[in-house]
């Protein structure tokens, strides 16, 4: 009996690209948003607050070059769309990935966040 194949899967292989992933379904509406608010060169921030029913809350919102922080972690994707996350939301939100569906109920933004131990109903919040 002979085996070919590895059942382990090397660091790189098993890692995500980034800390935040964005679904190319995400990256697509965002791209959207991006022109509607009216520059491409506009990145998007991600961050945690306290607040939201379980006891922190994801925001989102696009930004110039010129509030970049010195210590934020900067992620470039697929054509060049950017992101911004402080080290401190970092914390929380590394290994997250970010989709996006237009479904009529449920639709929106979702937060698939390996770090919460719960989340609220409409997923906007969780806890730690």
């Amino acid at each position: 009996m002979s085996y070919t194949g590895s059942a382990v899967a090397t660091a790189a292989e098993v890692a995500p690209q980034h800390a935040i992933t964005l679904t190319d379904n995400a990256l697509s509406h965002l791209r959207k948003l991006q022109k509607e608010a009216g520059s491409e060169s506009l990145l998007l921030r991600v961050g945690v607050k306290q607040g939201g029913c379980s006891g922190m809350s994801y925001v989102m919102d696009f930004e110039t070059d010129a509030n970049i922080k010195e210590d934020d972690y900067i992620v470039e994707y697929e054509g060049g769309f950017r992101l911004a996350c402080d080290p401190k939301s970092l914390l929380y939100l590394f290994g997250m990935s970010l989709d996006y569906s237009d479904a009529l109920i449920g639709g929106g933004f979702n937060f698939s966040n390996p770090n919460a131990e719960s989340s609220c109903g409409c997923g906007k919040s969780f806890s730690v």
